[in-house]
């Protein structure tokens, strides 16, 4: 069984993103906010059948872990009240994607961060319709809702973080790190501000005790860590100029990376640098990078492709990152999938 542990509901119909422009238009003039619009069965079929699922199919992808748009959570342009209503949308979105097609998608939910707001009521009402009426699996947790000004305290901050993290756990759900769109000028979004996105998290729980804290916590960060795996001697240096254990004791047991890289040498580094266990399949297809790649022919996000043709890892190492890693982080998928064998609804 092959999982992609990241994709997007990147197609959905243009009255869903227009909707939040006039949200967000409202809130900026003081206006009543817009009803959200209604989406029909064939929309939504016609956003996945074309797009995602036809993609899944020729690749041989089983199951795809889905979730709103990453770009379009859109945290930085709205307040606590619109990010609430814009998440329970988008959100109901893609759980009709994953009750249309329950073989093919399982859901993981945007969460209703807002900049200069603690999470607390909204968040957490939000896992309890998402995790437990809706069968979600996992959330994206945004580490910077500024959207490129980093003003929210870091993830380490026990005030701030730490009773998300605690609901997290009363769940028994894993979270994406993923930060959405840049509002500052210095950070193409999907460039540099995932990366940035991506890199800061893994320092920050390096240089803390959030796994001292909690044990059980366990993350994702996409995008093949950032510049984790490529600087992982800068990593190891620091931690051990400040005293901290070896990063396989240190964040290794609570952090996993999936391969959103979208070339081979880099798939190949990623695998050379970082345990297997460590990997989870990923190819956020449809998503940042759509095309073809003149030199090779193939799609860059075509990531299978990539694992397939690496010297290194083994068969055993494949399945691992294909579908067994993933089995053991998302602690509810593996229920799910059997619930799912034998006809049962499971939440």
């Amino acid at each position: 069984m092959i999982i992609d542990i990241h994709g997007h509901f990147t197609t959905t119909p243009p009255q869903v993103w227009a909707f939040r422009e006039a949200q967000v238009a409202a809130l900026r003039e003081g206006r009543k906010p817009p009803d959200p619009p209604a989406v029909s069965d064939d929309e939504i079929r016609d956003g996945i059948e074309n797009n995602q699922l036809r993609i899944m199919r020729e690749r041989g992808i089983d199951l795809t872990i889905f979730s709103p748009k990453a770009l379009g959570m859109d945290h930085h342009r709205g307040n606590e009240v619109t990010n609430k209503v814009w998440a329970d949308y988008a959100n109901a979105l893609v759980h009709r994607v994953c009750q249309r097609y329950p073989k093919d998608f399982v859901g993981a939910c945007q969460l209703p961060q807002a900049p200069g707001v603690k999470p607390g009521t909204f968040v957490f009402d939000t896992l309890e319709r998402c995790i437990g009426d809706y069968g979600f699996i996992a959330a994206n947790l945004n580490p910077d809702p500024t959207g490129g000004h980093w003003s929210d305290p870091p993830l380490w901050d026990k005030d701030w973080w730490y009773p998300l993290y605690e609901q997290l756990l009363r769940w028994d759900i894993p979270a994406m790190i993923h930060v959405s769109g840049s509002c500052n000028p210095h950070f193409h979004a999907v460039a540099s501000h995932y990366i940035n996105g991506d890199t800061t998290a893994f320092v920050q729980f390096m240089t803390s005790s959030i796994f001292e804290d909690f044990p059980e916590l366990k993350f994702i960060i996409p995008h093949g860590g950032g510049a984790v795996p490529f600087h992982w001697g800068r990593y190891r240096g620091i931690a051990q100029d400040m005293g901290l254990a070896e990063l396989e004791e240190k964040v290794l047991n609570n952090v996993y990376f999936d391969t959103c890289v979208y070339h081979q040498a880099g798939i190949d580094l990623m695998l050379k640098v970082l345990p297997t266990k460590n990997v989870l399949f990923a190819s956020e297809t449809v998503g940042a990078v759509r095309g073809i790649d003149r030199r090779t022919g193939h799609f860059y996000d075509d990531t299978k492709r990539y694992i397939e043709a690496s010297s290194e890892v083994d068969e055993i190492g494949r399945q691992a990152i294909y579908s067994d890693n993933a089995l053991g982080v998302y602690k509810r998928l593996g229920p799910k999938l059997s619930a799912m064998r034998s006809n049962k609804t499971i939440t």
